[in-house]
């Protein structure tokens, strides 16, 4: 059975909106502001994790995102990228960008509920703010792996919404990573 692990760059206070700067958001830009000479720190543990990854679960405008960045580059995490499975949430059935990539067009809920029957290993969901909701909102999220800078931006769209109900999670890792940077494991703690 397959593992659903979200994988997320997040401000101190859950921003999520426009970490490299392209989307124009006026406090865009944050994660190379304030990530620095962290980096060097984080990368290899980025690459470590794909590595242990069986797929990739995405949103449309992040498969758009990623794919063409990564489509063009080599090189050992490249190629395990580039090569993996990708599944893309999408209700606009654009063409996806990135080669070996399929698009979920049913109801996201059962389309992700399948998935995590067909596969086995994390499915790891990079970006896809929109898609996180709703893996949360319907307890499918298994892991939250949450990179938090050391920033307070004040505004800007959040990682965590509102939701029907309180959704607990247990706390399974917490690490400083460079001399800011701060990996926070939680699980989804479920029912008895």
């Amino acid at each position: 059975m397959g593992r659903i692990v979200v994988s997320q760059l997040v401000t101190l206070d859950g921003v999520v909106q426009d970490p490299d700067g392209a989307e124009g958001f006026e406090r865009g830009g944050w994660f190379d502001r304030f990530l620095g000479e962290d980096r060097e720190a984080w990368a290899p543990l980025l690459f470590a994790e794909a590595l242990r990854a069986d797929a990739l679960l995405l949103g449309r405008r992040s498969e758009a995102y990623f794919g063409s960045r990564w489509s063009a580059r080599t090189g050992e995490w490249a190629d395990k990228l580039n090569g993996m499975a990708k599944y893309v949430v999408s209700t606009t059935h654009e063409p996806p960008v990135w080669a070996n990539a399929t698009i979920l067009d049913g109801d996201v809920v059962d389309e992700v509920s399948k998935l995590t029957q067909e596969l086995d290993g994390d499915v790891l969901v990079y970006g896809s703010r929109r898609l996180v909701h709703t893996l949360i909102e319907h307890d499918l999220a298994d892991e939250l792996r949450l990179w938090v800078l050391p920033v307070v931006l004040g505004a800007g769209a959040r990682l965590f919404g509102e939701t029907g109900d309180e959704k607990p999670l247990r706390l399974t890792g917490a690490r400083t990573v460079g001399d800011g940077l701060v990996q926070l494991t939680y699980e989804r703690v479920r029912a008895a």
